[in-house]
């Protein structure tokens, strides 16, 4: 199987970040909010499997490969708990616009 430059992998990584942080930035949807942290964590994952990757040519580690399992564990359960608040939420004021959640005083 043929090598793939570590630059490049993190390269990857950064882009699927930073795109995560945009939409996390600019969207005010909340189904937007929740896959743009879904974006960066597997932007997270990826950066750690190529570190994994690229730092383990000569040992039997798979450090930097088991820590992504917990990071899409942990991702699975955000993802259960998110949609199950927003759909909560948006049972009592009828938007997804993440503006109208930012006085819960009512």
């Amino acid at each position: 199987m043929g090598e793939i430059d570590p630059v490049l992998v993190q390269s990857l990584a950064a882009i699927i970040f930073a795109i995560g942080i945009a939409v996390v930035v600019t969207r005010r949807n909340l189904f937007f909010l929740l896959m743009g942290v879904e974006l960066m964590l597997n932007a997270v994952n990826l950066s750690f499997i190529g570190f994994s990757r690229t730092f383990s040519e000569h040992v039997a580690s798979v450090d930097g490969q088991i820590v992504p399992l917990f990071i899409i564990a942990l991702a699975a359960a955000e993802a259960c708990i998110g949609l199950a608040m927003v759909m909560m939420l948006v049972r009592g004021r009828h938007t997804l616009d993440a503006d109208a959640y930012a006085s819960m005083k009512e």
